[in-house]
């Protein structure tokens, strides 16, 4: 399964999936009656969506593979998901790969329909350019990944790509670190609403000395954190708490509450 790195903009784009094939007009679909292999890529697209969500995911894949034939964006981005997770069919992350690459090869127009499955294929890109596909062609390209993150973060203003464009300035991989850079990236995600953002961003700030606002940060982020993340997280709030002066801690506290409320600073 693709790593939460990106999950978010998928959901994204499986609401906007919803709401498209909630479009059609007329009875339902019946690929024996209504749609075949020569109807137009969105009807095709529809009908996929809806065999999907009614557990049909071999016809599912059929129609998506016929839509992705004719050029539907949608279509391929969930023929690649479904080849990502390995979800009715078996998992090949080289295979998504490539869809991957097709939509991001084909660009997109400012404001067009299609921005949010770009912007999926720019974050799977990057995961898998990252840390590789093994037993494929696809090798490690740190460089590759930071600038495919970068894309989605400047362009886009993708917070998880924020984030892990930071992380990866911080670590100097694919690159030269750079703190300042790395920090400045982590306040865009952070302000985006990026817990994991939040946290490292306090965590740097507590280790220049700016205690009780790093650890507000810190501290704050706890109550935005995603179950996968919050673990981690509360290890870096904990560590700094136990190391920080009473006053300190309790400064920390009554900003976090601030910023639990809004975004100040």
């Amino acid at each position: 399964m693709l790593m939460f790195e990106y999950r978010s903009v998928r959901a994204v784009m499986m609401g906007l999936a919803i709401a498209l094939a909630g479009t059609s007009q007329g009875h339902a679909f019946d690929i024996k009656t209504e749609v075949n292999k020569d109807s137009g890529p969105f009807d095709l697209f529809k009908f996929g969506f809806k065999a999907y969500k009614n557990g049909q995911k071999q016809e599912a894949i059929e129609a998506y593979r016929y839509a992705a034939e004719k050029g539907h964006t949608g279509s391929r981005w969930a023929l690649a998901n479904m080849y990502a997770d390995g979800d009715g069919v078996a998992r090949n992350d080289f295979e998504a790969f490539k869809i991957y690459s097709e939509i991001a090869n084909q660009g997109v127009e400012p404001g067009s329909e299609d921005t949010g499955f770009f912007i999926n294929a720019l974050m799977a890109l990057a995961h898998y350019y990252q840390f590789g596909i093994p037993g494929s062609p696809v090798q490690v390209d740190l460089s590759q990944a930071r600038q495919l993150y970068f894309q989605a973060a400047s362009t886009f203003g993708v917070a998880e790509a924020q984030f892990q464009l930071a992380k990866m300035i911080l670590e100097g991989d694919g690159g030269k670190p750079n703190v300042q850079q790395a920090k400045k990236w982590l306040n865009a995600a952070r302000k985006n609403g990026h817990a994991g953002a939040m946290a490292v961003f306090g965590n740097i700030l507590f280790q220049e000395g700016q205690s009780v606002r790093g650890l507000a940060f810190m501290t704050a982020a706890l109550d935005k954190c995603h179950p996968e993340d919050c673990a981690w997280m509360q290890s870096l709030q904990e560590e700094a708490f136990s190391m920080a002066t009473e006053k300190d801690r309790r400064g920390a506290i009554q900003r976090a509450h601030n910023l639990a409320s809004a975004e100040v600073e």
